[in-house]
């Protein structure tokens, strides 16, 4: 195995044994992950599924692992780097750390017996990456200008088609209310749970920093308080294990900047809109052929998901009501199957062969159920959500978003998207509570 020969070359070069036991791990939006043995320890190995994904990066990985040394250095409970693939290896872009005790599964770590202590201790790791002097780090981490980060995200959204309003609706709010620049200060940039490694409601790792970078600690505060990484936990806002002002008030006392709820509005909306247009972008890497893995495809749904939350955000007046757009009722069908029925029997045979799956194979067989169940659904619903002509006045300027009717319009299509791509998700109940009056 091509990976396993450039893998050891990597590994001779820091002093360590030949890996065994190579298995790749479960997640990873963008990167690999793979565990191996050592000489009895245990190493993960970080690296890029195609050298295209580091293209439009704005550092590599030796970058990175410069900034994990750093921060470990500096207190963060950070793992410890023991070396950097290189060309000749010839397995791409990565580097491989220690492993650490614990797991990054977010439903795990939410049925800790001790969340408020897993609060404290996140909390205090963010003071202390925020609190690392830029001297000690890399001269090629980049500094986030707010207003060029918007301008970035109108610019991914052109590429993306320019075509949903909601997103388009959340630019326009972001460039209407931006706030001053404040001294920046590096942000993890991912912190949140699926990143944080959890042992005995214990912190032991904080991982993947990607997309580090200088800019207002209230981003790096409110990326892991959005809805989407509290997984199910809707009304524990910090992080899906405790309440807001505890996070706030422990990340102060720890050290870390002044608060304002106002910046931290701001960094959430902004997050949110990032992550709506990460989703999407999904898509256009397996179309492209440059990672066509079944996530890919799946994961640019969950856009639906970023929509409604930015819609909940950004809603001011709780007497606009609008009607839920039905689904059609798939019951009292005649004739053949329709896609949907097929989608459904699908799915049931994977779930008689899950048993036999192991490792990511596993996984990607609960993605491929849960992709046939968006097929089902959609092919049962007026999914609608792209109209390009609206987008782009909103965008332009020249659709008031304060207006009541877009906001009606927009909660609608919200919601219908929603129901097809992810109807589990806990927003859609919030929204049906606050736009529909639903019990």
């Amino acid at each position: 195995m091509a990976l396993e020969v450039g893998l050891a070359k990597a590994m001779a070069r820091a002093g360590l044994d030949a890996p065994v036991n190579l298995s790749r791990l479960t997640g990873g939006a963008t990167m690999e992950s793979w565990r191996f043995s050592a000489a009895g320890e245990d190493f993960v190995l970080r690296r890029a599924p195609s050298l295209a994904f580091m293209e439009e990066r704005p550092f590599g990985h030796p970058t990175e692992a410069a900034i994990i040394r750093a921060a470990r250095a500096a207190g963060v409970t950070a793992p410890e780097v023991v070396v950097e693939l290189q060309k000749s290896d010839g397995i791409g872009s990565g580097f491989v750390m220690r492993a650490l005790p614990g797991t990054p599964d977010p439903r795990t770590i939410l049925a800790s017996t001790s969340p408020a202590q897993l609060v404290q201790q996140a909390a205090a790791d963010l003071a202390c990456i925020h609190a690392i002097d830029p001297a000690d780090l890399p001269a090629d981490v980049p500094t986030l200008d707010y207003r060029e980060g918007v301008e970035k995200l109108r610019e991914q959204f052109e590429e993306a088609g320019g075509d949903r309003p909601i997103i388009a609706l959340g630019l326009r709010w972001l460039l209407d209310n931006l706030p001053e620049p404040v001294e920046p200060v590096l942000n993890h940039g991912d912190f949140r749970l699926g990143n944080l490694l959890v042992e005995d409601s214990q912190l032991t790792g904080v991982l993947d920093w990607e997309l580090a970078h200088f800019g207002d600690w209230h981003e790096d505060l409110a990326f892991g308080c959005m809805p989407v990484w509290r997984f199910g936990a809707y009304d524990m806002p910090a992080l899906g294990l405790g309440l807001l002002e505890e996070y706030l008030t422990a990340y102060e006392a720890a050290g870390g900047r002044p608060v304002d709820p106002v910046r931290f509005r701001f960094w959430t909306i902004y997050r949110i809109v990032w992550w709506a247009l990460g989703c999407l972008k999904m898509a256009s890497y397996w179309r492209k052929g440059e990672d066509r893995m079944l996530e890919r495809v799946v994961i640019s749904r969950r856009t639906s998901e970023q929509e409604c939350d930015l819609m909940l955000f950004l809603d001011e007046a709780d007497s606009l009501f609008g009607k839920r757009t039905e689904i059609r009722d798939a019951t009292d069908r005649h004739g053949e199957a329709d896609v949907a029925e097929i989608a459904e029997a699908i799915s049931e045979w994977l779930a008689t062969v899950k048993h036999r799956m192991e490792g990511h194979d596993k996984f990607q067989l609960a993605v491929a159920r849960n992709a046939l169940g968006i097929i089902a659904r959609d092919h049962r619903s007026d999914r609608g959500g792209a109209d390009r002509e609206l987008a782009q006045a909103i965008l332009s300027g020249r659709q008031p978003i304060d207006d009541p009717l877009l906001g009606a319009r927009l909660r609608r299509a919200a919601m219908a998207k929603l129901e097809t791509d992810s109807p589990k998700y806990p927003s859609l109940a919030v929204a049906r509570r606050k736009w529909l009056g639903d019990d």
